[in-house]
């Protein structure tokens, strides 16, 4: 491999190359995370949607998986937040890294920095980036506008440069990357590697019911949207019929969708009422977000869920960066690690050519 791409991710996470399989919730369960860092990406473990019970048979399954180092994702204001803290310490020998997006505060960083973990937070504006170094973090993801999920507004390729010329820690590039062109360029900009959603998503290893990876595959570049609709935070989605209808509705059909969802959730994790609105009104006080988006949010992955674990793609919404609009096939992901290198030492090697 061309020591261009052995860069200080991959020195200190442990992986074997810069390439990072996001911790996309119902998405990267044990087999995606085995799968993405037995070949030789960096994986995480997305327990942000998970109970503690969940969390810890979920590491262990990872475990059992894999000898390769992995990360968890989680956020401090889901129910359960502390104990899972704690098994994330529990298992510091092979957890690697923590992310998260509204996340720790300074004495909970210094938490995992005590025990050898490293913090690579999320970020979508170069004010975030700055505060998150300020609280001690030792990376940043940086995701631009083309990313899936709850995104921004700034391209990567215009908030990736604006980041790496604002801090003094190690920048990972996200939003938009999906093969050995995109990390080539990555490298190109001064980040130390890149991160893939909505690519790791349509792969062999991915828990995605194969009627909605299928629906993924069909979407279009024209028929990923971004909508407010679901929370009143801007997310990027395919485009279906019930994002359709959603769309088209007021600011009860939103106080509704929130309802459902709180219930869904409080069945699912087992969270009283209570539980459920302290994690929302931690999400205000944190982020300055009005309560119902805050419910919303905590609520959100119910949604996905129906699609992502269901596969009930009718009653369900499906997360995506506008990259998935170019995929039109699903590797194993040694498969898609193994090609997305050669691309890139193909790219470097023609620079480098074009140079001399």
């Amino acid at each position: 491999m061309s020591n261009a791409l052995n860069t200080i991710l991959v020195e200190r996470l442990g992986c074997r190359v810069p390439i990072i399989q996001t911790a996309m919730g119902w998405v990267a369960e044990p087999s995606l995370v085995i799968g993405s860092s037995n070949a030789g990406a960096f994986g995480f473990l997305g327990a942000a949607v998970m109970t503690p019970d969940e969390a810890r048979e979920k590491l262990l399954q990872v475990r059992r998986g894999t000898d390769r180092p992995f990360g968890v994702n989680f956020h401090s204001f889901q129910p359960g937040a502390d104990k899972i803290v704690d098994l994330i310490i529990e298992n510091k020998d092979q957890v690697r890294a923590v992310s998260f997006g509204r996340g720790p505060n300074a004495k909970m960083i210094g938490r995992f920095r005590d025990a050898g973990i490293l913090c690579i937070p999320t970020v979508g504006a170069v004010k975030h980036a700055q505060k998150m170094v300020e609280l001690g973090v030792d990376m940043v993801s940086v995701q631009g506008g083309e990313g899936g999920g709850h995104t921004g507004s700034v391209p990567t390729t215009v908030l990736l440069p604006q980041v790496l010329d604002t801090v003094d820690v190690p920048v990972i590039a996200s939003g938009g990357f999906a093969d050995g062109r995109g990390l080539a360029a990555a490298l190109a900009y001064g980040a130390v590697g890149i991160a893939m959603g909505t690519r790791f998503l349509l792969t062999q290893e991915s828990p995605v019911p194969e009627v909605t990876k299928g629906e993924y595959l069909r979407a279009s570049t024209d028929g990923i949207v971004l909508t407010t609709k679901l929370d009143g935070i801007p997310q990027r989605m395919v485009r279906s019929k019930l994002m359709d209808r959603i769309e088209k509705s007021g600011k009860l059909g939103m106080w509704a969708r929130a309802i459902e969802a709180s219930m869904a959730m409080k069945k699912q994790t087992g969270a009283s009422w209570i539980d459920l609105l302290k994690s929302a009104r931690g999400m205000t006080s944190h982020g300055a977000m009005p309560l119902k988006q805050a419910m919303m949010a905590a609520t959100m992955p119910m949604l996905i869920q129906k699609a992502v674990v269901d596969g009930d793609i009718e009653n369900g919404v499906m997360a995506t960066g506008v990259v998935g609009g170019r995929i039109t096939e699903i590797p194993t992901c040694q498969e898609l690690i193994d090609r997305i290198v050669a691309e890139a030492e193909q790219r470097l090697q023609a620079l480098c050519a074009t140079g001399a």
